[in-house]
């Protein structure tokens, strides 16, 4: 377990620096910085006293170093747009992203596998069919139409919840939150849900799948053949054996809700860093862009390394693989 936990740490450490590589070249190749940030009727001198001040006078391995140097300490410069610390934007609108994601998360997690195991043990009856009839119109209606749709339905229609905005919030130690108050909930209602809708469908015919597969087994039919209950059979061997491909999927699926809020963001006016992203390529902010796509990638490092230590929880044969390698 502990050599499998370094290798996963050291693989980490080289997908993060060759993201933070990348991310570099975007200040490399992406247009001039100086030139941005600098007026047309700035001298040579200026421009040149600028680029001085910003280090990018240097060579290329150094400004690499100092670069990657700075974003260990979340430092990622100004941004060439607004004029302030990317590190202040990200404080700011990152919040709302993952207060908006964690509540999609949620409802597809808690909605998704509890129905995709129902349609599986009830495949046949109506309600399966209706549930996987409706997980399949959830994975191919757009986002941005889904968003639409509940905007109609419930802001215009049926005036129960508002359409945009973020709603009223409060700030513990910095760091803002509508999760504590009434207005903050309304307004998250809907984009959650949006966000949440083709990860539930996603969810429940994955579940759908795996578990039939699982039931088709042989250890299922000892069990049965022992005299187990059905719900232990269900519940216990069967579903910790379903789980092990699908917290894969999750997983990948709730760094997506991070990173791919965007259409849902920009349908709700949701103040997070979707709309940072989107007005960062507009502008061609290029700290803003880096900042983001090294933020993307520690979510993705940490998830995955989350759902390894999950795999070793759900399926205990795991761990003496672990500690052959």
């Amino acid at each position: 377990m502990r050599s499998f936990l370094i290798r996963r740490l050291m693989e980490s450490a080289m997908v993060l620096l060759t993201v933070a590589f990348l991310a570099f070249l975007l200040f490399q190749f992406v247009g001039d910085p100086v030139a941005q940030m600098v007026g047309q009727e700035a001298s040579a001198a200026q421009r040149e006293q600028l680029r001085a001040d910003l280090g990018l006078d240097r060579a290329f391995p150094i400004q690499f170093a100092r670069f990657v140097g700075n974003a260990l300490q979340g430092e990622f410069g100004l941004s060439l747009r607004q004029g302030r610390s990317v590190a202040a934007l990200f404080a700011e609108r990152l919040p709302a992203t993952l207060e908006l994601a964690l509540i999609a998360s949620l409802l597809a997690i808690g909605v998704g596998i509890p129905l995709g195991v129902w349609v599986a043990l009830r495949r046949g009856s109506w309600g399966a069919h209706a549930a996987m009839g409706a997980s399949l119109l959830g994975v191919s209606l757009p986002t941005f139409l889904i968003g639409i749709l509940l905007i109609y339905a419930f802001s215009v229609v049926l005036p129960w919840l508002p359409s945009f905005g973020r709603g009223e919030t409060v700030s513990i130690h910095g760091w803002s939150t509508g999760l504590l108050t009434l207005d903050g909930w309304r307004h998250l209602l809907l984009p959650s849900v949006t966000l949440s809708l083709f990860q539930i469908a996603l969810i429940v015919r994955l579940v759908r799948a795996e578990m039939l597969e699982v039931l088709r087994s042989d250890f299922i039919r000892f069990a049965r053949a022992r005299g187990l209950s059905n719900r232990i059979v269900y519940f216990t061997h069967a579903l910790r054996n379903t789980l092990v491909p699908v917290v894969t999927v999750i997983g990948l699926q709730l760094g997506s809700l991070i990173a791919f809020s965007i259409v849902t963001e920009t349908v709700f006016q949701w103040p997070g860093m979707g709309q940072l992203f989107i007005q960062a390529v507009n502008f061609a902010d290029v700290p803003v862009l880096a900042a983001y796509l090294c933020l993307i990638a520690l979510v993705f490092v940490l998830i995955n390394t989350t759902v390894d230590l999950i795999y070793f929880a759900i399926d205990p044969r795991l761990k003496g693989g672990a500690h052959r390698r």
